[in-house]
């Protein structure tokens, strides 16, 4: 079976490309922790994200973003204290920042699937050029990195925000080899660009 050449490692990046990376997601709650693990990747690999991923998860209740949008000065410091935990306050508070940002996009628009998926009419993405070319960020992302730092989100600058469009299925950037690439043409709702 043919897959992307950047997930080969036979471990958890093959896996994480197999069953999350690329599928359109729709539950809030894993929108948010994918939001999240961008958010903490600034300037690191994203290999090491998938290794923290279980500490990330103990250390923001599996990504709850209520209960995350109320941590206090003693909750940061226990984050700060948690084992094998990336010790950066400034990415701990934007993770908490972020969680109140959430809930007020959720209050507005009923969920945030609504909110970022109403950019594509509620479909998949293909962009044809991206076959040809490897892109980090384009005027999609742009737009929408520009709403959530407006709306009060940090570290979601556009070629992060991208990322999070390639990982949730909004933009399908599976190679054309790839199993997931035209499984997913075949299962959900798609519109081509160039």
């Amino acid at each position: 079976m043919e897959k992307c050449n950047w997930c080969k490692d036979g471990g958890l990046n093959e896996e994480y490309h197999d069953k999350e990376w690329g599928i359109p997601l729709h539950d809030d709650r894993k929108q948010f922790e994918f939001l999240m693990l961008e958010v903490m990747q600034c300037g690191l690999s994203w290999s090491l994200m998938l290794k923290k991923r279980e500490t990330f998860r103990k250390c923001f209740d599996n990504f709850d973003f209520d209960k995350i949008a109320a941590y206090d000065e003693e909750k940061i410091q226990s984050i700060m204290e948690t084992p094998d935990m990336i010790k950066s306050i400034r990415k701990i508070r934007a993770v908490i920042s972020n969680a109140s940002a959430f809930q007020k996009i959720r209050e507005e628009f009923g969920s945030f699937d609504e909110f970022l998926w109403n950019y594509s009419n509620h479909k998949t993405i293909v962009y044809r050029s991206h076959q040809k070319k490897w892109v980090a960020s384009n005027e999609l992302s742009d737009e929408i990195a520009k709403e959530l730092k407006k709306r009060g989100f940090k570290y979601l600058g556009s070629i992060t925000v991208y990322s999070h469009l390639q990982a949730c299925g909004m933009i399908n950037d599976h190679e054309e080899k790839c199993f997931q690439y035209q499984r997913i043409l075949d299962k959900y709702p798609i519109q081509f660009k160039e």
